[in-house]
């Protein structure tokens, strides 16, 4: 069973095909990729756990380039449970809740120049089936940098349409090329669009901190990006909203639309202790009416410093904010993207987007995991069962002496704790040839060569979760 996590162990997280004791009968002939998944190779993820780490499965969205990307979940070893490939980008993939049940969500999409996305919000059930597509409206694309439901049956998007604005504060042209970030709230089954907030309504472009170069000054063809959204999320009446480029969060009224605080940035309404300073920050999210956390990028080039994730209190009335708590190793930094997300048992994941690590840190601030290889805008960790509606798929291999290697996969299966395989010898009836336990992604054994094999998922109490097709053996 995967989905309340892998047993603690110290070593990294090693991927073991075999199975059985003759699990080592053709190690040499083991191909690089799964047979029964064509096409796909193993992630290169290497797990270091020095600690005890949280219930359930980590959620990534491994980028390889613009042209082909990942949802990908994994275990605590870093073994896959759960492939799907695209020819788009996928990122943001993890579990939230919708009508009331937990579903898989991710954005898709294409992902354009200036670090933002065309494409659609995706809601599956636990069976891996498309319950519902979310789309932004009035005319524009949703970005790929938020999707995030409601308890009200809507979701949160982002967009990023190209307007006219007049750049004069900073040294541009009257009539420059700009991003103008939209924050739209969607209803999920209908797609009807509740709310349309227009960033540069409400945040003047000279709250930006970043800088014009020749390649983004605002002319045709070289558009600048003042705001640049990247997180939004809702807290009662308001929305709180994280812009990279103005290096500010800020908390806006939904009824409205207006500011009603800046917290950093050029404008902070908030008196900002030294060691709550954050900048290039991503994922801010309010936990209660005085404690908000984020992705502290903190650096404009590589090397300048760690990031971290950071948890700030924060005093409304007084215009405070001061440090609670920040989680950093002190040394990996993420450029651009990231996140922080705090988990029930005080443990905190933190995701350093463009370096290709996942740090999770007990509640004492200490590293307890750091899965590195799998670069992912953001990375979470989340219970998680799921039985696919496919059935289990199975390869087979030959083997000298009569024999024949059987490997077996479930996509997604989160319950397989062993395998059966039964042969046909006679034509007449299955018998069982082999049972392993469950090691990994795909699972082998080696048996005598039959006519025939199948498959069997087993539960951790011996119960059939799902069989195979028969599989002919040509071998």
């Amino acid at each position: 069973m995967l989905a309340g996590g892998a047993a603690l162990a110290g070593a990294a997280g090693t991927l073991e095909r075999g199975g059985g004791s003759d699990a080592t009968a053709a190690t040499a002939a083991e191909p690089s990729g799964y047979l029964t998944l064509p096409g796909t190779q193993p992630p290169k993820v290497t797990v270091r756990r020095t600690g005890q780490v949280a219930a359930g499965l980590v959620f990534l969205g491994p980028f390889r380039g613009t042209d082909y990307a990942d949802a990908l979940i994994v275990d605590d070893d870093g073994e896959p449970v759960w492939f799907r490939g695209s020819k788009d980008l996928v990122t943001d993939l993890r579990v939230q809740t919708y009508k009331g049940e937990p579903a898989l969500t991710y954005w898709e999409g294409a992902r354009l120049v200036g670090g933002h996305g065309a494409g659609t919000g995706i809601v599956l059930d636990r069976s891996y089936q498309q319950i519902a597509e979310v789309r932004a409206g009035e005319g524009m694309q949703g970005d790929l940098h938020e999707f995030q439901l409601t308890d009200q049956g809507t979701a949160l998007l982002t967009a990023y349409p190209e307007v006219i604005a007049d750049l004069r504060p900073i040294g541009g042209p009257r009539e420059g090329h700009v991003y103008g970030c939209h924050v739209q709230e969607v209803d999920v089954e209908t797609g009807k669009v509740l709310l349309d907030w227009n960033a540069l309504d409400h945040i003047e472009i000279a709250e930006t901190k970043m800088p014009m170069t020749k390649d983004t000054d605002g002319t045709k063809g070289k558009t600048f990006d003042p705001v640049h959204v990247n997180s939004v999320q809702a807290y009662g009446d308001t929305l709180l909203i994280s812009a990279r480029d103005t290096c500010a969060l800020y908390s806006i009224d939904r009824r409205t639309g207006a500011v009603r605080w800046r917290l950093g940035g050029r404008r902070s309404d908030f008196t900002v202790g030294s060691r709550a300073a954050f900048a290039w920050q991503h994922n801010a999210r309010r936990h209660d009416a005085t404690t908000i956390t984020l992705f502290d990028n903190h650096i404009t080039n590589v090397g300048d410093g760690a990031s971290r994730g950071v948890v700030l209190k924060i005093d409304e009335k007084a215009r405070k904010a001061t440090l609670l708590r920040e989680y950093t190793d002190g040394k990996t930094y993420g450029q651009y993207m990231g996140n922080v997300q705090l988990l029930e048992n005080g443990n905190a994941v933190v995701g350093y987007g463009s370096t290709a690590t996942v740090i999770e840190f007990g509640p004492d601030g200490r590293p307890v995991m750091e899965m590195t290889g799998a670069g992912s805008y953001r990375a979470y960790r989340a219970p998680w069962s799921a039985q696919p509606r496919t059935v289990p798929s199975v390869a087979i291999a030959s083997v000298s002496g009569g024999r024949m290697r059987v490997h077996a996969s479930w996509n997604g299966a989160t319950e397989v704790a062993a395998w059966r395989f039964l042969t046909d010898a006679n034509a007449a009836r299955f018998t069982t040839a082999a049972s392993v336990r469950r090691t990994g992604f795909e699972t082998a054994a080696t048996m005598p060569v039959a006519p025939r094999v199948v498959a069997e998922a087993l539960a951790s109490n011996g119960r059939v979760l799902a069989r195979s097709a028969v599989q002919a053996v040509s071998v």
